[in-house]
């Protein structure tokens, strides 16, 4: 809406000084062209906003010129900055939403208080996209009008109609009844029932959608920590899953579990190993996970998952004794 747009841009230019109208076009996502009819408007409003030409000229706000927005103190700011740098926002759609509400909690803080706070949130970095072993954690990207459109159904109580396309499956049409979103490693999912059975759906999936005027058969109120958590659990006892057992070395154990559905069972041996009981997914992904620890790693059972590692590894001795 336009007028969020006018305070997020008296806000840039509180906090930063003087901006160009390409910089401020930039941060709220706008042409140029709208820029200066939005500072336009804001000199008709009263606002002190003035330009400074020549080559790093720009627009400013006169000194003093201060907005009324209080009841923050530095701990609760800085709270919601270092909350807002978590991605989580961006797989609904909300990166921009969350960007201006961001300026405005800087803007609630005392003078005194408002470096200190900006300054403490710049060194806390939560969820990077690498992780130290330089493996690349890539968010999943969903188009802005299909998050928008879920993410509307699910606030208004509507029901939604959906192209989703499963995996193995070709796309098709769904109508279901949203009850809530949930995101999970920079992964979206919508919460939902169709025809009264659950179903979990990935956004990611989502080819399109689109909602409709009805109104979604679904309780007034929710625990969606508790729906999620029972939905995990029936998704890792179900399936052609598998129960391994297998010795680990400590330095490795938060990898393993980390790609297992879940670990029923754990004890130190003598020599400071950890013996596992792990579920996985499947045959598939138990060969997998434990590949990947090479040497630090052994399956004690079942025999057929110690089979198909020795036959990989020998067949890779024999391809470099060559």
């Amino acid at each position: 809406m336009r007028a969020d747009r006018l305070v997020s841009l008296v806000l840039l230019l509180r906090q930063h000084g003087r901006l160009s109208a390409t910089t401020l076009a930039r941060e709220l996502e706008v042409s140029t062209r709208t820029v200066l009819r939005d500072i336009e408007a804001l000199s008709a409003a009263g606002v002190p906003v003035y330009a400074e030409r020549g080559r790093r000229g720009g627009f400013a706000l006169l000194p003093g010129f201060q907005t009324e927005l209080t009841g923050l103190n530095h701990d609760e700011a800085l709270a919601l900055l270092v909350a807002g740098s978590r991605p989580g926002a961006q797989a609904f759609g909300l990166g921009a939403a969350l960007a201006s509400a961001m300026r405005k909690v800087v803007d609630a803080l005392p003078e005194s208080h408002r470096a200190t706070a900006a300054g403490a949130a710049q060194r806390v970095l939560i969820d990077p996209e690498t992780d130290l072993l330089a493996r690349r954690l890539v968010a999943e990207e969903v188009p802005d009008t299909v998050v928008t459109e879920v993410r509307r159904a699910v606030f208004a109580g509507h029901r939604l109609r959906i192209h989703y396309a499963a995996v193995g499956q070709s796309p098709k049409w769904r109508t279901v009844d949203p009850i809530g979103l949930v995101t999970v490693r920079d992964q979206g999912y919508l919460l939902a029932t169709r025809s009264g059975t659950e179903r979990t759906y990935r956004l990611s999936r989502l080819l399109a959608a689109e909602e409709l005027a009805e109104p979604a058969q679904r309780p007034d109120r929710i625990d969606l920590d508790r729906v999620w958590r029972e939905r995990s659990t029936r998704f890792r006892t179900g399936g052609d899953q598998v129960t391994v057992l297998v010795r680990v070395s400590p330095t490795r154990r938060e990898e393993l579990v980390g790609t297992a559905l879940a670990v029923v069972a754990e004890v130190t041996d003598a020599d400071g190993w950890l013996r596992l009981e792990a579920t996985f997914q499947d045959a598939r992904h138990a060969d997998w996970a434990v590949w990947q620890l090479a040497v630090d790693a052994e399956v004690l059972a079942p025999r057929w998952l110690r089979d198909s590692l020795r036959e990989r590894a020998a067949a890779i001795a024999r391809r470099y004794e060559r």
